[in-house]
């Protein structure tokens, strides 16, 4: 590793002015490129003691072997300067936002003397009016052959149009009436052109226009007994009504914009845009993009926001950017992006944060729809067994095991201010959940902090495991017991705890109180997985283990650790909401926890309850005569309903 301080730069020398930085390792590649309103500024802050740099920074200017920058007039010339490198030198530091799929839109080549419909893919070109993009190309095929009966124009290739040029016949489209026939003269250049222009403009949004006219002449030649002329225009009315019906109305005052949704792991970001032109939602897209190894910057939503619209709209034509941009969060130099888009189209572009109404309403949505392409993006992940495989293959060399964690069990602590205090281990067999063994714990001292919980739950999960498997040490313990019992037999490779050092100590004292070996033959591996950096540490170790951010390893890690956490909020959420639903019992002077309990035990439910005797009543063991005819007087003055559960605010259905 090189010492920064062997390049670093005198500070006279930097200029305090705008600009863009590269810095090179000694092969002369470029690992990272960064832009600054104030260079001198910045680069100094990468030569301070390394040790309070970033753990991803250093590793950024330990690898490097130099540094450069350029100096610009403006922001606006920097952050285009810096795009334009990254794309060119694709730096291993940065954020690998780049969008590998290739989306298929629906395209007009407008540059044409006559122009064509057709499906296009890759970078747009100039002189093509494009919409979209489409999840798929058969739905612009679909979308282009209902509206060519509308809009008959011409959608064959130029070998088809130069056959029908030269034999004076026109093909199949031409003769059953989805093409105007401009090879063979059915219609003029110009003629064509105005139907083209037509399609374009519904397709861009001016819907409402087209279909008061198409019903206006519909009338008309059903007053004038004109009924086949009536019935075609009908058939055209529907047509242009199939394609309206497939793009939902999501901003009822016709906004044109594009709306951005992130959903980010902490290793890659899931990104989702759609495109809504006249209201209606006209093309999808998305991709999943590396976070990056080590991105100097605070790597953040707004720093995200910016890379995507930066990677969206580098490469369109200038039509295809619209008014106005949603974004959950402004970029830092949000300014000089909305500044860049205006140049590239030429009108202004504004960037937008939509708080409340239509827009918000959208942006929630496209959000929603980025996390679930995370999801089928984990989905997908997990079950390549060549990846599962690596990654625990990976895990075992990092963590120093001598073999593979094939069951790793994983818990995690939810509570709310000390109350309703529960845990959750999650089992992984293979690099799979194993959901069916899957456990919740509810921890029993209340007013516990996180540490001394979890050095409760692993403490009883590891004395399970020594009863179970020896029933000397308890004789009530055998392979005669409960199903979810013998399940606590099975020995974990790893145990993974959710959090530092402090939570790692406690998991460790369990496995010293308890005499469990953490190495050797029969032992349980132990560490835990910090949330912040992604770190997993290890007992009786001042540092941490940093698996690289594109490592199958980290992968497997945060999934388990994200799954613990997921399976410990919902049995707090469950637990919370019981606990403060307001019930008919509560209101009985003279009715304890521990008495109302009882009663809901023996009879199932307060509207059971209710219809109950008070001899019945007064069977339960606990209730006296005198409370067993207070609780039957009250419930019968009580009226029956639902309750509130007060965490929520939502009736609670059925007593």
């Amino acid at each position: 590793m090189a010492d920064p301080a062997t390049y670093r730069p005198a500070t006279g020398e930097i200029p305090a002015k705008p600009g863009v930085y590269r810095f090179r390792d000694d092969e002369g590649r470029v690992l990272y490129v960064g832009k600054a309103k104030s260079l001198r500024s910045r680069l100094s802050s990468y030569f301070q003691d390394v040790s309070a740099l970033h753990l991803r920074t250093q590793q950024m200017v330990t690898t490097a072997a130099s540094v450069e920058w350029t100096v610009v007039d403006t922001e606006v010339e920097a952050l285009q300067l810096e795009y334009t490198w990254i794309k060119e030198f694709d730096p291993r530091f940065n954020v690998k936002y780049r969008d590998d799929k290739s989306y298929p839109w629906l395209a007009v080549t407008v540059s044409d003397e006559v122009p064509r419909v057709q499906v296009m893919r890759g970078a747009q070109k100039k002189g093509v009016r494009y919409f979209g993009p489409y999840s798929h190309a058969w739905a612009i095929r679909d979308t282009v052959d209902t509206l060519l009966r509308v809009f008959p124009m011409r959608s064959c290739s130029a070998g088809v149009f130069k056959r029908a040029q030269a034999s004076g016949r026109p093909c199949l489209l031409g003769d059953i009436g989805k093409c105007a026939a401009p090879c063979v003269g059915r219609v003029t250049t110009d003629e064509h052109r105005g139907i083209v222009n037509d399609f374009m403009a519904f397709m861009g949004g001016n819907t409402a226009g087209f279909t008061r006219d198409l019903e206006r002449r519909m009338r008309d030649a059903a007053r004038g007994q004109k009924y086949e002329q009536a019935a075609k225009y009908r058939d055209d009315l529907a047509a242009l009504q199939r394609v309206l019906e497939k793009q939902t109305v999501v901003l009822a005052d016709g906004t044109d914009a594009d709306v951005f949704g992130f959903e980010d792991n902490g290793l890659e970001v899931a990104v989702q845009i759609f495109s809504i032109r006249g209201g209606r939602i006209r093309g999808q897209r998305g991709w999943i993009a590396d976070r990056g190894d080590a991105d100097v910057a605070e790597t953040g939503l707004p720093e995200f926001v910016q890379r995507a619209v930066m990677t969206l709209y580098a490469e369109t034509s200038p039509e295809a950017v619209p008014p106005v941009v949603l974004v959950p969060e402004l970029p830092a130099d949000a300014d000089a992006v909305s500044q860049l888009l205006s140049e590239h189209r030429g009108r202004p572009v504004a960037l937008r944060v939509p708080r409340r109404g239509d827009k918000r309403r959208v942006l929630e949505t496209v959000e929603q729809n980025a996390r679930e392409a995370m999801a089928r993006h984990k989905l997908k992940r997990a079950s390549d067994l060549n990846a599962r495989s690596e990654a625990l293959e990976e895990l075992r060399q990092a963590l120093g095991l001598a073999i593979a964690p094939l069951r790793i069990e994983c818990y995690d602590i939810s509570n709310l201010q000390s109350t309703e205090i529960v845990a959750s281990m999650v089992v992984f067999e293979d690099g799979l959940p194993r959901k069916s063994e899957y456990r919740r714990f509810t921890i029993r001292q209340a007013g516990q902090s996180d540490v001394a919980a979890m050095n409760q739950v692993i403490h009883r999960r590891l004395e399970r495991l020594l009863r179970v498997n020896d029933p000397e040490r308890d004789p009530d313990e055998s392979e005669d017991a409960a199903p979810s019992s013998r399940r606590f037999a099975y020995r974990p490779s790893l145990i993974v705890v959710d959090g530092g050092p402090t939570q790692v100590a406690a998991a460790k004292r369990a496995f010293d109180d308890l005499g469990i070996a953490r190495t050797g033959p029969g032992s349980v591996a132990l560490c835990g997985l910090a949330k912040r950096l992604e770190e997993v540490w290890l007992p009786d170790s001042s540092e941490p283990v940093v698996l690289p951010r594109n490592s199958e390893a980290l992968y497997l890690m945060q999934r388990v650790r994200d799954e613990a956490h997921r399976f410990a909020n919902t049995h707090h959420r469950e637990r919370r909401g019981r606990a403060m639903t307001v019930s008919a019992l509560d209101t009985i002077a003279g009715l304890g926890p521990v008495r109302r309990q009882a009663l809901l035990k023996a009879f199932g439910s307060v509207k059971k309850l209710r219809a109950a005797s008070v001899d019945e009543v007064a069977n339960v063991p606990g209730i006296g005569r005198a409370t067993a005819e207070s609780v039957v007087s009250q419930l019968a003055r009580t009226v029956p309903g639902p309750g509130i559960n007060m965490t929520t605010g939502e009736i609670v259905e059925g007593e």
